[in-house]
């Protein structure tokens, strides 16, 4: 296996484990806060990667397409936590909430890995791999928040515009949720979602940090 690879998945590795996990717990702790202990019950509000990894899906699947694309496209998914929509205090609204908790959680780790990345300089610890680990958490983070976010079920995004929607509308959009993944998948690679929803939210996401690291950045300096 190529040395480049092999410290690509290294300095990766730690960040996608850590944004998919918190990302799925953050799901279960919300819909418990409002109302639903399903997730609790189940053992999905773990912060135990093992408990949210699907062998296919988190593994399989994106390893199989870095391969074949020579990292030009990555895809995958984790096991969704269950939620009982029904059990929610408001169904509807309590809905978006649980939805939002997700990618809501990774905007929050983008901070955090930025804030260490700025650490990381101010101290001036300039041992790459854990800077390039930082860094990478920054970019996961808001890929996967951001296309998360996009409005097609059975994606958070699609879940949150459901609860937006009048009733019939919503009605509508959720018979699209069998479909989602393929809908999904097809404009990725095709890069329709990459052109016109993940490039420019992603720049957007990567302005906002920065903006927001800025003061602290020349605080240390």
């Amino acid at each position: 296996m190529d040395s480049s690879l092999i410290q690509t998945i290294a300095v990766y590795a730690l960040p996608v484990i850590f944004a998919i996990t918190l990302h799925e717990a953050a799901h279960g702790y919300a819909a418990r806060l409002l109302g639903d202990n399903t997730a609790y019950v189940l053992g999905r509000m773990s912060l135990n990667p093992m408990r949210h990894i699907d062998p296919v899906g988190t593994l399989a699947i994106p390893l199989i397409l870095y391969f074949v694309t020579s990292g030009a496209f990555m895809f995958g998914y984790a096991k969704p936590v269950p939620v009982a929509f029904g059990n929610l205090r408001n169904p509807r609204w309590d809905s978006l909430c649980v939805a939002a908790a997700g990618p809501a959680s990774n905007f929050v780790q983008a901070l955090i890995c930025g804030v260490i990345a700025v650490l990381l300089a101010s101290f001036n610890i300039s041992e790459p791999f854990f800077t390039r680990m930082a860094v990478a958490g920054v970019g996961v983070n808001l890929v996967l928040g951001v296309l998360n976010l996009f409005p097609l079920p059975p994606l958070d995004g699609g879940r949150v515009l459901m609860a937006l929607l009048p009733v019939r509308a919503s009605i509508m959009l959720s018979r699209l949720e069998p479909y989602g993944f393929f809908i999904v998948m097809a404009l990725v690679m095709t890069g329709t979602l990459t052109r016109l929803w993940l490039g420019p939210l992603v720049s957007a996401g990567y302005v906002a940090v920065s903006a927001i690291l800025n003061p602290l950045a020349s605080l240390l300096q």
